[in-house]
């Protein structure tokens, strides 16, 4: 796994928590794993959907990212909405990992972003074969929009997580 390049441009300073951990105190903690799959080819494909953004576009995220796959280092924003509705959600890959059964990332918030902290996307080959996806993120709001929201934004965490492994389930399925 790489080392977090660049930890001043993120709006957090807890870089790297959601690889090393324990995730941090203050903010809205979230863990969700789900089963996604079975065997090495499974794994395979679904590490490279998550590992090159498109399980975020498979979601119906606008993806922008000045890399095709993450690396530490790599800016990326994600635009939710149509037009001058449009949320920009600007973020920084911190860590990678591409092991023989583990793949995956995490990317922190950057200034402008509506949240504040950290969110990674694993996927791991089991022993038994069982292909997994876990998502762990900590996070609070960075803006008045977010406050406002309360604890819709954490129900709305979770709902992402959950139908990002539902779009890999389908795909490790294909």
């Amino acid at each position: 796994m790489n080392p977090l390049l660049d930890p001043g441009a993120l709006s957090y300073p807890e870089a790297g928590a959601t690889l090393r951990g324990p995730l941090p105190a203050g903010y809205n903690h979230l863990r969700h794993r789900t089963r996604v799959g079975t065997g090495r080819e499974a794994f395979e494909a679904v590490g490279r959907a998550v590992t090159t953004f498109a399980m975020h576009r498979a979601v119906g995220l606008r993806v922008r990212a000045d890399r095709e796959r993450a690396e530490p280092g790599v800016r990326l924003d994600n635009g939710l909405g149509i037009g001058r509705l449009e949320l920009s959600v600007p973020c920084e890959v911190v860590w990678a990992a591409y092991e023989r059964d583990l793949t995956g990332f995490a990317y922190g918030t950057r200034h402008g972003h509506p949240e504040q902290g950290e969110e990674s996307f694993l996927v791991e080959l089991a022993e038994d074969g069982a292909v997994w996806f876990t998502v762990t993120a900590f996070s609070r709001p960075a803006t008045w929009y977010t406050r406002l929201a309360g604890p819709v934004v954490p129900f709305l965490q979770l709902r992402f997580a959950r139908l990002c492994g539902r779009r890999l389930r389908r795909l490790a399925a294909a």
